[in-house]
């Protein structure tokens, strides 16, 4: 009695069946179709890597001359400004160093003072001496007229022709005086002068060493790896700490060899960053790709010679700039993990360009200062030491002025980079 609604059943089975498969396949095909479009459109204009990471430039801040530390002005972790003392120096050598080399730019302007007052002083003489002469001549012309006529001996025109000769002597002597003394100080004033120069020069080298006892900061930035004791001796190039500028840092993310054939410089790229998760998304561009893979420019690069070689896809980095204002609102640190992703629908323009940059791309003005004020206390001393104006010696004229007793050092009082006494907070003093 059920054998015919079995039968009648299993034809509805079968369509239904044939209907589910139908479906299930026609849902495959647009899935299948939608991918394709997708991919044509989007997926095969972008590149993505999550072996990509934060980079940053690491200040290291090293001496340039050898002292003991006696004071330590930022602990790790803490923000500095740029030139903001970060360690000091003791003075006591180099500010002995700086009195001497002041002391003899002074006596240094006095001699040449001197050599320009000799000059005139030479010559005032080869006046005297042309005088004497030309009154020799004028006696011995007299004597020569009345000697003819015996009015006069023999030996007393020989006396006269031998004044001539003397007096000649002398204005020949003088002359050669006049132009040792003034071989010089011919063509130059002072300040100009050979010796002072030296001199002046001796001294900024003095205030740059002195100057150099406090060392700042290059950039603002976070200190990072101090590795400087209170009391420890330490030479020039010596790693004491090192600042890391958070608002200059990059990501190199590290593509696959395949993923590179339609970078470009300037493509847009975007990424997240684990620390945050996908919420934040960063904006940036390609800057520039490595000029190896990582393996190149390893400590033992892969060779086929040495045994060291696997045949496997390797990887290049590639700098991504990124959006100062988007970093500015969610900092990044270096060594952080990333996630990137290159559109590379814009495909023109060289792979590898050869940008050449005129202007510098780092730099920093914190030195510039101690140029400045080392040459303003060389002229202060040449002032002091040099009342009398520079002008008439060129003329050779003579030197006339009061002249003040030589000037001691005041830099020490005013050291080229105010010191501040470092944070209590971080348990380091200085005394």
């Amino acid at each position: 009695m059920n054998s015919e609604p079995e039968t009648n059943r299993t034809p509805a089975m079968g369509r239904r069946r044939w209907l589910l498969m139908s479906s299930l396949a026609g849902i495959f095909l647009i899935a299948g179709a939608a991918y394709g479009l997708y991919w044509a459109t989007v997926l095969r204009y972008r590149q993505a890597t999550d072996d990509a990471y934060v980079n940053g430039n690491i200040v290291q801040i090293t001496p340039q001359i050898s002292g003991t530390v006696i004071g330590i002005g930022a602990d790790d972790t803490q923000f500095v400004k740029a030139g903001q003392p970060l360690v000091q120096l003791d003075q006591a050598d180099s500010k002995v160093a700086l009195d001497q080399a002041e002391a003899q730019l002074a006596r240094t302007v006095r001699e040449v003072r001197n050599l320009f007052a000799t000059s005139a002083q030479l010559r005032a003489s080869l006046q005297l001496r042309e005088t004497a002469l030309a009154m020799a001549r004028k006696d011995l012309e007299r004597r020569e007229r009345l000697g003819g006529s015996g009015a006069i001996s023999a030996e007393e025109l020989q006396h006269a022709r031998d004044t001539v000769t003397g007096a000649e002597a002398a204005v020949m002597s003088a002359k050669e005086q006049l132009a040792g003394n003034q071989a010089r100080v011919d063509g130059t004033t002072l300040e100009d002068h050979p010796d002072v120069r030296n001199a002046a020069a001796a001294v900024r080298n003095a205030y740059l060493a002195y100057s150099r006892t406090v060392l700042p900061a290059p950039v603002s930035g976070f200190v990072a790896r101090r590795n400087v004791q209170l009391g420890q001796r330490v030479g020039p190039g010596t790693a004491l700490m090192a600042v890391v500028p958070l608002d200059q840092v990059w990501v190199d993310a590290n593509f696959k060899e395949p993923q590179l054939a339609g970078m470009r410089v300037g493509q847009p790229v975007t990424l997240v960053a684990d620390l945050y998760g996908k919420g934040i998304v960063y904006h940036g561009k390609v800057a520039g790709f490595g000029a190896g893979t990582g393996s190149a420019f390893a400590l033992l690069p892969a060779q086929n010679a040495t045994g060291n070689w696997i045949k496997i896809v390797q990887r290049v980095p590639v700098r991504v700039a990124l959006d100062p204002r988007e970093l500015a609102q969610h900092p990044l640190q270096i060594g952080l993990s990333m996630k990137a992703e290159v559109s590379v629908r814009d495909g023109s323009g060289e792979r590898l360009p050869e940008l050449a940059h005129n202007a510098p791309a780092y730099e920093t003005d914190v030195f510039h200062s101690t140029d400045a004020m080392a040459d303003a206390r060389v002229q202060a001393i040449i002032a002091d030491n040099d009342r009398s104006g520079s002008a008439d010696r060129r003329s050779g004229g003579t030197a006339e002025g009061r002249v003040d007793a030589p000037v001691h050092a005041q830099v020490a009082s005013a050291p080229a980079v105010a010191w501040a006494a470092p944070d209590r907070s971080v348990g380091t003093q200085l005394h």
